[in-house]
């Protein structure tokens, strides 16, 4: 792949996907401000909000940056027996299966010693678990997807996979912590 690194080239590329994630952020913050009342009747789950939206962007940036250095080396195969996406993707599913009962058991620490209202730890780190793994997966799948679309279309995956994962992953995020949060509370 060809790659111009010139300033012109890297906007030209970024700058469309950046207008149109713009767009994508501001419906994740009218799914927030849906969930408002449970928000405020909870406040550990608002605790969990940011860090949790936080954790599932970063988790999909990590993935994203190693499977470009891969791109770049000319490893990446994107075969189903392809070790550098199945070993990254385990990674990544790993470390959000043992990160987040820990973001949750914070989460409930912290309001504690704030005080008010708070829901019983364990509920706090299952929400917090059942989130943290469903947005691994979904994170995999979207960093997969969107690194495989940059390489389809002659895309430096440097310039468009991480932002487009980050901000793809605040949006299942939030989505994904009101459905657990409906379910489980």
């Amino acid at each position: 792949m060809p790659t111009d690194w010139t300033v012109r080239a890297i906007m030209r590329a970024g700058l469309p996907v950046l207008l149109v994630l713009t767009l994508v952020e501001i419906g994740s913050g009218l799914v927030l401000g849906s969930f408002q009342a449970s928000l405020l009747r909870y406040p550990t789950l608002l605790v969990l909000v940011p860090v949790t939206i936080g954790t599932a962007g970063n988790l999909g940036s990590i993935l994203a940056a190693r499977l470009s250095t891969v791109f770049h080396l000319g490893l990446l195969s994107f075969e189903p027996d392809d070790e550098f996406l199945l070993g990254n993707a385990l990674a990544t599913i790993g470390l959000a299966l043992t990160l987040f009962p820990v973001v949750g058991a914070g989460a409930w620490v912290l309001q504690a010693i704030v005080g008010g209202t708070t829901l019983p730890f364990g509920t706090v780190v299952v929400v917090a678990f059942t989130s943290g793994a469903i947005l691994a997966v979904l994170a995999v799948v979207v960093t997969f997807v969107t690194t495989y679309a940059a390489y389809r279309f002659g895309l430096d995956p440097d310039d468009v996979v991480v932002p487009v994962v980050t901000n793809v992953c605040d949006v299942l995020g939030v989505v994904v912590l009101v459905l657990v949060v409906g379910l489980l509370v």
